[in-house]
Formats: structure tokens, sequence, C-alpha cells
């Protein structure tokens, strides 16, 4: 998705991509990118280890708000991904998550820097 929507990434022959996410409940990471099963265990596993009913002090947005901070905090709001070809150099089954953390996140932004080599 971000290679079809970053068309200069085609011009770069060696170089980064950076990409950021403009929210404080939602992440970026790489990870296993093939089987859907991974995104499944991984929601399930952080719904356990940050649960909504937790007795958070930060609840004026709502219960999921803080755990959604929490859930950012721990995966990040940002990778790096090496270019290589006019390509994203990811592992083969690697890809780029974008977690949302809250119940009804809305619309996100991410920003996406592109440097390197032509």
């Amino acid at each position: 998705e971000i290679e079809r929507a970053v068309p200069e990434l085609r011009k770069i022959q060696a170089g980064f991509l950076q990409a950021f996410v403009q929210h404080t409940s939602a992440s970026l990471c790489v990870n296993e990118n093939a089987d859907p099963d991974v995104r499944a265990d991984f929601e399930a596993h952080f719904n356990r280890a940050v649960p909504e009913t937790a007795p958070y002090v930060h609840t004026t947005e709502g219960p999921d708000d803080m755990p959604a901070h929490l859930k950012s905090a721990v995966l990040g709001a940002s990778v790096l991904v090496p270019v290589r070809e006019g390509r994203l150099a990811l592992g083969t089954w690697q890809g780029i998550y974008l977690g949302e953390h809250r119940d009804h996140g809305g619309a996100r932004h991410v920003v996406v820097t592109v440097f390197g080599r032509l």
C-alpha cells in the first residue's frame, strides 16, 4: 500500500523510507505479514496485557483511550525501512502494520519521507 501511495519511491536506488503515524493511539511496526493469524494474535495479546478495565486515571475520551496510548507507546509511532532499487527492502514475510488501538479510531494520517540516492 505504501509503495503504491509513494510513486517517488521507484526512483530511489538506495536509501530509506520513514513512516510516522500522527496519532498517540495508533502505532506502526514491521512484522510477519503472510498469515492473518499473526494480526489476530497481536490484538489478543495486547488486549490481555493492556485491558480496558484497568483503573486508569485518563478516562475522559473513553475506556479504550488510555489502553490505546499504552499499546502505541510499546509498538512505536514510526518505522524506518531500507529502500533498494525502488522497492522497500522488507524480508519475505514482513509487512508494515498500522496498529489501530481504539475501538473506533477514525481516519489516521501517516507522514512518509523517502530519502536516498537516485
